[in-house]
């Protein structure tokens, strides 16, 4: 599949990746994958901003809330379900459209997943209880002494990925950021990624309107449908777990709304300082017509196939 190219759209939360997704899909009248890993989840809707449903009608979406929160569904389950499913869909398409702001889902398709040493049992169960009586603070605070090049990246609310860490930590010494190796996996087809760009006072405004709209949606009226479930992993995610807290009488409405405001913001700051250290992504200021960006890889595209 050497004249095959996965076009991957990437960038912070917020800036407009799904809409660029859609023009490029009609462009090579293609399909979308999507790697987002929260949009996979039937019950998730709103707080995921899964695409509306003209948007979804507009092109083959994959991976959009096709499982529920109780399947438990990894990275590496990712990876297997795209990889098996891009030679059908290149069958039919010599270009097919990736795009998400998961941006360890985005690596395992395009660059594949780095082997982490085993933790055992004894240690999962022992770091768990220690999780359960000390809390995410603590949980935070560790991981950000032993390996703070990671913690600058990861999600630092999400205590599935920061138990993870700190597992492997205490089973080998090894910390995340070094067996995280940078060698990429012999992919059959080419890659291509495309990166949307903004101010840092333009995404973050964005980032609050998208929240108040959101919230509009009744987003709070979706976590609290969810609230039996608020341990599952699925469920560690911006603006459910800041609603749970409101639920469980830890803070008031109006912080809950802040936290969500403020955690997204964050969240966004990881991503771009993830995908910055990814040489390969062409960036766009958000506002640039999709139809320049389809033009501009247009020619990428031909360059690749002649090589």
């Amino acid at each position: 599949m050497n004249n095959k190219t996965l076009l991957c759209i990437v960038g912070p939360t917020g800036i407009g990746k799904t809409a660029l997704s859609i023009a490029f899909a009609k462009a090579y009248n293609t399909s979308i994958i999507s790697s987002d890993s929260r949009q996979f989840y039937k019950e998730m809707t709103i707080g995921t901003a899964v695409p509306e449903p003209e948007e979804l009608a507009a092109a083959t979406h994959y991976f959009i809330q096709d499982r529920s929160i109780l399947d438990d569904y990894s990275v590496g389950d990712f990876e297997r379900d795209v990889m098996d499913l891009l030679p059908t869909l290149f069958e039919k398409n010599d270009v097919v459209v990736m795009v998400g702001g998961s941006a360890l889902y985005e690596k395992a398709v395009t660059h594949g997943l780095d082997i982490f040493p085993d933790v055992s049992i004894e240690i999962q169960d022992f770091l768990r209880e220690e999780f359960e009586i000390k809390g995410i603070t603590w949980l935070q605070k560790e991981l950000e002494h032993i390996d703070p090049e990671y913690y600058s990246t990861v999600d630092i609310h999400n205590a599935h990925r920061l138990l993870r860490a700190v597992g492997i930590y205490r089973a080998s010494g090894k910390k995340m950021s070094d067996l995280r190796s940078g060698t990429a996996q012999q992919r059959d087809f080419k890659v291509i990624k495309i990166g949307l760009e903004a101010s840092r006072e333009d995404l973050y405004d964005r980032i609050n309107r998208r929240v108040d709209i959101m919230l509009e949606r009744g987003l709070e009226e979706e976590a609290r449908q969810l609230i039996a479930h608020q341990e599952l992993n699925a469920l560690q995610t911006v603006g459910y777990k800041e609603f749970f807290g409101f639920f469980n009488k830890e803070h008031g409405y109006e912080e809950a709304v802040r936290l969500i405001k403020r955690n997204t913001r964050r969240f966004a700051k990881r991503q771009l300082t993830w995908y910055r250290k990814d040489i390969s992504v062409k960036w766009y200021h958000y506002k640039t017509r999709h139809t320049e960006i389809v033009e501009r890889v247009n020619v990428l595209l031909m360059r690749n196939n002649l090589n």
